[in-house]
């Protein structure tokens, strides 16, 4: 059975007339599930109801900072995708609250088994939409994909516009919720393949983590100074140089048995400490990151892509907000939005990546889902 995608998008304010413009797009009876993204500067409460009251079949969705289509970038407003006669089905886990997550992996995993056992001709793929600042990605994923097993996972962080305030997930029930994720297992007759892409090695400069709160993400002391100092030392910046544009150029990069890992700093603290995108310990070895070149690094994920499915119907991933900063900065985001546009990738930017059973930064997770 064929996929049949109807995207929609809306840049009204108003929540009930951005899902009726929505609706109007994507809507119809023959609709099996949605998936959306929107700016957390919705009314969230308004906009809840609205999607509730039109959209009765699974739909699922988050805050974002931005999102993507096949119209390229949206950094505002609501993008949706709908999945339509019978080639998607999506069945949506809440979990909530999260400090109870192991207890209701087990179950979800448990119903999910069950699930395959009925039809094992399915292709099915999990994804993962959770509270951007809720710090328990790296746990809840790396759950997940050991309960559930033999499910390729993405997922994403979801976002606020770097205010790090307040970021939101919908499981259907007409609630944005923080505190909460939502699982979605997604089944198709079509053959998917999870892919992941990234474009920093490890750099020369090598810096110590010798003190942190793994708990809460936070670099205490490189090389036995406060962090950002040190940090600014190492790129031979001031402290006032430091910005989240800096950040998405120059991320730590950690090597674990020959494979890299990007660990984003989120922002430089008044005591000099740096908070991270993902987990961080004391004692770790630490690069600057070197930087390649974004446009070469996907275009040749996508080669790869190809070769073994060579015109996905549709590419779902998550991209790093920090990623689209650097798109801008350098230049290339018009580049990389054509890119998008022309492998019908849609999706949104995250505060963070899942893929399998680890949680990632300045890393874009996909899944590509066959024609």
């Amino acid at each position: 059975m064929t996929i049949n995608t109807r995207f929609g998008a809306s840049e009204s304010t108003d929540p009930a007339q951005a899902v009726a413009e929505l609706a109007a797009q994507i809507g119809g009876p023959d609709v099996d599930a949605v998936l959306f993204f929107c700016s957390p500067d919705f009314d969230l409460q308004a906009l809840g109801r609205a999607l509730q009251d039109t959209f009765t079949c699974p739909t699922i969705g988050c805050t974002s900072c931005g999102h993507f289509g096949p119209d390229g970038f949206h950094p505002s407003g609501i993008l949706g995708v709908a999945f339509a006669g019978g080639g998607i089905h999506l069945r949506p886990y809440l979990i909530t609250p999260l400090a109870t997550y192991a207890e209701q992996v087990a179950v979800i995993a448990n119903d999910i088994r069950a699930t395959r056992e009925n039809d094992r001709q399915l292709h099915r793929f999990g994804m993962l939409l959770v509270d951007g600042l809720s710090m328990v990605e790296e746990r809840l994923v790396a759950e997940l994909y050991r309960m559930v097993g033999n499910l390729p996972i993405i997922g994403g962080s979801a976002g606020d516009n770097l205010n790090f305030k307040h970021t939101h997930v919908y499981a259907g029930d007409g609630r944005f919720l923080s505190d909460a994720a939502v699982f979605a297992l997604f089944a198709s007759e079509q053959p998917v393949t999870a892919f992941k892409t990234q474009h920093f090695a490890p750099g020369p400069v090598e810096l110590v983590i010798t003190a942190a709160d793994p708990e809460n993400r936070i670099i205490l002391e490189m090389d036995g100074e406060p962090a950002a100092l040190a940090y600014a030392d190492a790129l031979g910046l001031s402290l006032a140089d430091l910005s989240s544009r800096v950040f998405s150029r120059h991320p730590l990069v950690l090597t674990i048995g020959g494979n890299a890992y990007v660990r984003s700093i989120q922002k430089v603290n008044e005591d000099l400490s740096l908070p991270c995108y993902c987990a961080i310990d004391e004692g770790l070895i630490v690069t600057i990151g070197k930087a390649l070149d974004p446009l070469q690094t996907i275009t040749a994920a996508f080669a790869e892509l190809h070769r073994t499915m060579p015109a996905p119907a549709l590419v779902i991933a998550c991209d790093c907000i920090l990623r689209r900063l650097e798109y801008e900065q350098t230049l290339i985001d018009k580049d990389m939005s054509k890119f998008m546009v022309q492998n019908r990738m849609f999706g949104f930017f995250t505060y963070g990546e899942q893929y399998n059973g680890v949680h990632v930064n300045q890393t874009l997770t996909a899944i590509a889902i066959g024609g």
